[in-house]
């Protein structure tokens, strides 16, 4: 009887097999590896395109009329600088605000009667404004002069198309009862006793405060001391200093608040007495030798103003507008905060043209500048 031996399979199979198994998890770990790369470089470039796509948003939104409001901020366009090509034959052809001190009125009742207006006032060589404005005087409005002890008799009338008020920083009184707002067409009186000297801001103090003083609404009421009179000067003049926020150039049709620019304090222009450079082109003037006194006020709404006499310093200066007490000689630059006042002497022996101007300079390149012409002297002037 023969007995079969059994075959026994050969090994090699199964070890190809399982090479070729091997090679596959190889291959499948290597495409996880590269798929896992390239998940990481899309997600680098998502990224890198997600950061640099508020770059390339903000060039058009330069051009933005920002008379619109918006939730987020975006870049805002300057006017400032923006004239048209007669600026200076507009210039010279421009009434200047007189800036002369007014005299006081006689008794011991000095009434004043101002009207809010809208209207439309040039603030630089032909850039025109839309204002609301005290008295139909434009801006600043009219300066008030009173003695000390006199009282202030104010009558005030709406004749604008919003609520306005009008609120006396040389007043001591309730301002929820004298400085409340007055409806469209109403008038409403009330007294006040000038017993504090200096120099003081008026304004307009209705809600947002912001805008109603941007648009125009300010002005200066001195108060000259008589328990401590101020030395006797030649001339004395009043500047009240403001900054302009536009939402157009204002050359063709006039230009308006813009919000956002007020807010964030970049102004198209500032000035003395509500026109750019108007002291440039038509100086105040002394004779030398003569003391000239300034009653500053920073309107503001918001920049202080930083007042100095170019070639000169200030004889006597009265931060503050503090007059009943002993000034400050040999000083060369004084702040005027926003909202605040002072006074300044300045005795001037040469003839010449000397700017007098906010110190900040960046207020000077845009309109807050002026010259004290004293005598007649040739040239022209140096800032």
């Amino acid at each position: 009887m023969s007995v079969h031996t059994p075959t026994i399979p050969s090994p090699r199979r199964n070890s190809n097999a399982g090479a070729l198994a091997g090679a596959v998890v190889v291959l499948l770990g290597l495409l996880v590896g590269v798929l896992g790369f390239v998940a990481v470089l899309m997600w680098a470039d998502a990224r890198q395109s997600r950061d640099e796509q508020p770059a390339a948003a903000a060039t058009p939104a330069a051009t933005h009329n920002h008379a619109t409001d918006h939730n987020t901020a975006l870049p805002i366009g300057s006017f400032a600088g923006v004239v048209p090509q007669n600026a200076q034959a507009l210039a010279e052809a421009h009434k200047p605000y007189d800036a002369a001190l007014p005299p006081v009125p006689a008794g011991n009742l000095v009434k004043v009667h101002m009207t809010l207006k809208d209207m439309t006032v040039q603030i630089a060589p032909g850039v025109k404004y839309n204002t609301w404005s005290f008295g139909g005087h434009g801006a600043p409005g009219p300066v008030i002069h009173v003695r000390q002890g006199q009282t202030v008799q104010m009558t005030l009338t709406n004749g604008g198309s919003i609520p306005h008020s009008i609120d006396f920083h040389a007043a001591r009184i309730a301002p929820n009862k004298a400085f409340r707002d007055a409806m469209p067409g109403e008038s409403f009186t009330f007294r006040f006793k000038a017993n504090d000297p200096g120099v003081f801001m008026y304004h307009c103090g209705t809600k947002p405060v912001l805008a109603h003083i941007a648009n125009g609404m300010y002005g200066a009421i001195v108060v000259t001391p008589t328990a401590k009179p101020l030395p006797k000067v030649d001339k004395e003049y009043v500047l009240v200093a403001s900054e302009w926020y536009l939402n157009g150039d204002g050359t063709k049709t006039a230009a308006s608040l813009d919000m956002n620019k007020a807010r964030t304090m970049e102004p198209d222009w500032t000035t003395f007495n509500g026109y750019a450079n108007q002291y440039v082109t038509h100086p105040l003037t002394s004779d030398p030798g003569e003391t000239v006194r300034f009653y500053v006020v920073a309107a503001g709404p918001t920049l202080d103003t930083d007042f100095h006499v170019v070639g000169t310093i200030f004889d006597r200066a009265w931060p503050n507008a503090a007059v009943q007490d002993p000034p400050q000689h040999g000083v060369q630059t004084v702040l005027v905060p926003a909202g605040g006042g002072g006074v300044f002497d300045v005795k001037i022996d040469e003839p010449g043209l000397y700017p007098f101007v906010s110190h900040a300079f960046a207020h000077v390149d845009l309109g807050q500048v002026g010259l004290l012409k004293v005598g007649n002297p040739p040239g022209t002037m140096s800032h």
